[in-house]
């Protein structure tokens, strides 16, 4: 009884917390559909990543903020008040996540798993061809509470961010990846600066103190994607 006396006050302070955030609310006010549009909103500001006419992949996109996040970026005369705009859309937007997402005007939504070579495959088809601009991943594993085990998850998922940038990204493009301090927080960074010239992390306002998460931002690549040499607009 004790142990469920204490977990129910742990809830009750985690909802109480999460009501009266400051970015829950003003996420609700501006009808994005999680806070964590924030953390991308403020890389972004910092970077000048996201602008219209681009393709920008969201890997991990559910619930959907990051997307909703890009559409308001390339549709900036459409968008009003908050949330996704509407519209005509200056750009293209593919998302992929293993749960579903509702649908946001214009974007693509391939639901799967990412680190399956199938759904790679979807994912490139997708993209017809075409290098993405940017390609933003909040991918985390569900952790298990066993350090070794979670870290070892959520470098994998890094690495094949990574690793799909170098065949589907830009050479001047960027890649902003949400990792987690601990015993991969150093190979990841390392895994950056050998793939991209400019390597920056970051620790957005909207992440919540108690949280270990810190999103590595990449920006051009030191290897050019085979793809650029067949891509038209770097031909």
């Amino acid at each position: 009884m004790k142990v469920k006396t204490q977990s129910k006050k742990v809830n009750k302070a985690w909802l109480n917390d999460h009501v009266n955030d400051p970015y829950v609310v003003l996420a609700k006010r501006e009808g994005y559909r999680a806070r964590a549009a924030y953390k991308l909103k403020e890389i972004d500001e910092s970077f000048h990543l996201i602008k219209p006419g681009q393709l920008v992949v969201d890997l991990g996109s559910t619930p959907g903020a990051w997307s909703q996040y890009v559409r308001r970026k390339l549709s900036p005369k459409t968008a009003a008040g908050g949330g996704a705009a509407v519209g005509a859309l200056n750009g293209s937007i593919i998302a992929i996540d293993l749960l579903p997402m509702e649908p946001i005007e214009g974007v693509t939504f391939l639901q799967g798993d990412f680190c399956e070579p199938e759904m790679l495959g979807r994912l490139s088809e997708a993209m017809a061809g075409r290098l993405a601009d940017v390609v933003i991943s909040d991918m985390a594993p569900n952790l298990s509470g066993i350090h070794a085990a979670d870290a070892a998850r959520v470098e994998n998922l890094v690495e094949l961010a990574v690793d799909f940038c170098q065949t589907h990204l830009k050479p001047q493009g960027a890649l902003v990846a949400k990792l987690f301090h601990g015993g991969a927080y150093d190979p990841l960074v390392k895994l950056f600066r050998q793939s991209f010239h400019t390597v920056k992390p970051v620790k957005p306002k909207a992440s919540r103190d108690k949280s270990t998460e810190t999103f590595l931002v990449g920006i051009g690549l030191k290897v050019a994607p085979k793809a650029a040499l067949v891509d038209p607009e770097n031909a």
